[in-house]
């Protein structure tokens, strides 16, 4: 009982160990935006960021692969995340995709994102996307669209990418989980779609708080506990009350 504690003394208690960890200077950590402590629902406030290149084969065997790109939308009270595929850099297929998370996850009533400017004079592919974010039809399209649902738009400051820390934490676990998979590897879009569900649903099932100490509480609390009720991986348990002894 209580095991946190315990192993905590002990280390507070070695010499050794004190002296190889030495307590190192941090900055201390600012105040979290009201977004990320506000009581909603998940996905009510979010933050979408993108991701990629990935290559999806073609229709027959010799065709090449084309680029694809992946939108990461994570919820800021909850910290779950919701994966879309996107076709290419363009102001249609991002209001398909965001059409395509509210239709899913419900309407949102904040989304937050870059403004691009994080990506000017990089590489080629974050040249294209700095384009994208940076367009006045895109923001233009996007306003509209936003605001005939009640949908609030924020971007973060400019130059300042630690603001998206979140969905750029989230980017890091979805890519970590889909280079182990795929490599550098093309497939198909029926492929891809059903491994990004996966990665999904693998990061939906990660623990955000730790385990208690009560020993009637056997699970530690996981976004999907917000969406589905349940650790997403969770066996089912077996109704055994009618089976005779």
């Amino acid at each position: 009982m209580g095991v946190r504690s315990v192993v905590r003394q002990v280390q507070r208690q070695c010499v050794s160990c004190f002296k190889n960890k030495p307590k190192l200077v941090v900055q201390p950590m600012g105040e979290l935006p009201a977004a990320r402590v506000a009581e909603a629902r998940p996905f009510a406030i979010s933050g979408v960021d993108y991701c990629g290149p990935v290559y999806i084969k073609g229709g027959h065997r010799k065709a090449a692969p084309t680029k694809a790109y992946i939108a990461v939308f994570v919820c800021f009270v909850t910290r779950a995340v919701h994966l879309e595929l996107v076709s290419s850099l363009s102001t249609a297929a991002f209001i398909a995709a965001l059409r395509r998370f509210v239709s899913k996850r419900g309407l949102v009533a904040e989304l937050h994102s870059d403004n691009g400017t994080n990506f000017k004079g990089a590489a080629n592919e974050l040249r294209k996307l700095y384009d994208l974010l940076s367009s006045s039809q895109f923001q233009a399209e996007v306003t509209t669209w936003s605001s005939e649902r009640g949908l609030k738009w924020s971007f973060i400051p400019p130059g300042a990418p630690h603001f998206g820390g979140l969905w750029e934490a989230a980017v890091k676990s979805m890519k970590r989980h889909l280079h182990r998979v795929l490599g550098d590897a093309a497939t198909t879009y029926e492929d891809m779609v059903t491994l990004l569900a996966q990665v999904e649903c693998c990061l939906n099932s990660r623990p955000i708080t730790p385990m208690s100490d009560d020993p009637a509480d056997l699970e530690a609390l996981t976004p999907g506990h917000f969406i589905t009720g349940s650790n997403m991986q969770q066996v089912p348990d077996i109704d055994l009350r009618d089976i005779p002894e």
